[in-house]
């Protein structure tokens, strides 16, 4: 029996689960000379290393199809491997949080961070084996000569919007990522794994993180090092930290197959730096804005790998508005933040569930009125809070960042860390929310001058009190 052809695969091997992931497998010896035939797949997906197709360790499930109009079977993969990626929550063991190391079951919040921290769940290792199974001697079975494997690929936690522009090498397709993988000839275009503008504005105290792709193999390119660079108000250097990846600040020394090491967070905002950084501690007192670079080796040695993020740290508002920071899942499975600075408006809504009580006492001797009791009572109250919130004034290159937040299925406010990282308190700092306004209509210079935005977020957990 003749090997199956894969015709139509994904064009590149690092996929966002968020696109078609098309595969289209022939065999027409098969289709053509014999009976009750099917075309299958077993799709393999590992959390640690290249997945071995002649085993069953990291099988995830077999499918079938029968051949088409045109003697083709097609699968599309996307619905299955998506449940294979989620979001990364906490950080993984040797990340620091304040200088403490994580390890076991004491890991920390991702936004957290001290200095890096590798992947848990966000990207996985997949690939496929493909063959026909069709009527002999009465039985329909599996053909081992026919099967036929696909590459292996790397899947992560991302999607593709309708505008993202697909390479096509016909008949395969796909998006590709290069944009996002270092690479020291065009750095000023190659980005972190986000949307957001390379400039931002954040408050001190404020936590977060940039995420990378690292390459699929040890390239003199791969990002080894990050160099922040401290400024004041009139441009001067004042201070600066370079920090290299290594197996004790929560990244890795030596690059292996190992899957968690394909996507990196560095702790990048102004709490993440005032936990360990010295320099920063030194610089803050005339500090206007501060440079990340992305380098292969030593900055001044080597080269640079991606674009520049520049960061600068907010002046307290002269009103004393409360600062509401939220953090987001972005397009490419890693998180984006921002602190709505202006006027907020916290509102308490409850709803209670209700009964009617009878007005007297009617298990004693004698019927008695007490004050206390009778007509309509509530049972529980359920409250929850929701909160206007405001930004500044921004540009039109925050637009992308906030049409993404909004449509983010996860989304969390993030309080200022003030006490030391105990197990209780962390789990305080992160608040899960909703984004209850339903549209967003994005602003330009043109139609509306200055661009401010109002959103309406509510807290997804309900208060339920004590029942009577």
């Amino acid at each position: 029996m003749a090997v199956s052809v894969i015709e139509q695969k994904p064009l590149f091997t690092t996929l966002p689960v968020g696109q078609e992931i098309i595969f289209v497998i022939s065999n027409d010896t098969a289709v053509q000379n014999q009976t009750k035939v099917k075309f299958c797949v077993d799709i393999h997906i590992s959390d640690s290393g290249i997945p071995n197709l002649n085993t069953t360790n990291d099988l995830i499930g077999t499918f079938k199809t029968t051949p088409n109009d045109a003697g083709v079977g097609i699968f599309d993969l996307t619905n299955t491997v998506s449940n294979y990626v989620q979001a990364d929550h906490l950080c993984t063991t040797n990340a620091q949080f304040k200088t403490a190391t994580a390890s076991g079951n004491k890991l920390f919040p991702i936004h957290l961070i001290d200095k890096y921290s590798l992947s848990d769940n966000a990207v996985r290792y997949m690939a496929a084996r493909f063959y026909v199974e069709f009527l002999q001697n009465g039985v329909v079975t599996p053909n081992p000569n026919t099967e036929v494997d696909s590459a292996d690929f790397s899947i992560f936690n991302g999607y593709l919007k309708y505008t993202d522009v697909l390479d096509l090498n016909s008949p395969d397709f796909g998006y590709d990522l290069s944009l996002f993988k270092a690479n020291s000839s065009s750095f000023s275009v190659r980005k972190y794994l986000t949307n957001a503008p390379a400039t931002q504005y954040a408050n001190s105290g404020d936590y977060g993180t940039l995420a990378f792709l690292a390459p699929s193999q040890a390239v003199a390119n791969n990002v080894n090092r990050i160099r922040i660079q401290y400024f004041d108000s009139s441009n001067s250097l004042i201070g600066s930290d370079n920090i290299t990846k290594s197996n004790t600040n929560g990244a890795y020394s030596t690059y292996t197959a190992s899957i968690n090491k394909k996507i990196v967070y560095f702790g990048c905002f102004p709490g993440n730096l005032e936990n360990w950084s010295t320099n920063y501690a030194a610089a803050k007192p005339t500090l206007s804005y501060y440079t990340i670079e992305a380098h292969d080796t030593t900055p001044g040695v080597g080269t640079q790998t991606l674009r520049t993020m520049t960061i600068y740290v907010n002046c307290p508002d002269q009103k004393n508005y409360e600062p509401i920071r939220l953090c987001w899942l972005n397009q490419w499975g890693a998180w984006d933040y921002y602190t709505f600075t202006k006027k907020s408006i916290r509102t308490t809504n409850t709803s209670a569930t209700t009964y009617t009580q009878l007005g007297g006492t009617w298990n004693k001797s004698r019927y008695t009125i007490d004050s206390y009791k009778g007509g309509k009572k509530s049972f529980r109250m359920n409250a929850t809070e929701s909160i206007r919130i405001n930004t500044d004034f921004v540009s039109e290159d925050d637009n992308t960042m906030f049409e993404e937040m909004i449509n983010s299925p996860e989304v969390y406010m993030l309080d200022k860390f003030t006490v030391e990282p105990t197990d209780a308190a962390l789990n305080q700092y992160v608040t899960p929310v909703r984004i209850t306004s339903s549209s967003f209509q994005k602003k330009t210079r043109a139609n509306d001058s200055l661009i401010q935005y109002t959103f309406e977020i509510e807290k997804s957990k309900t208060l339920r009190t004590q029942s009577i």
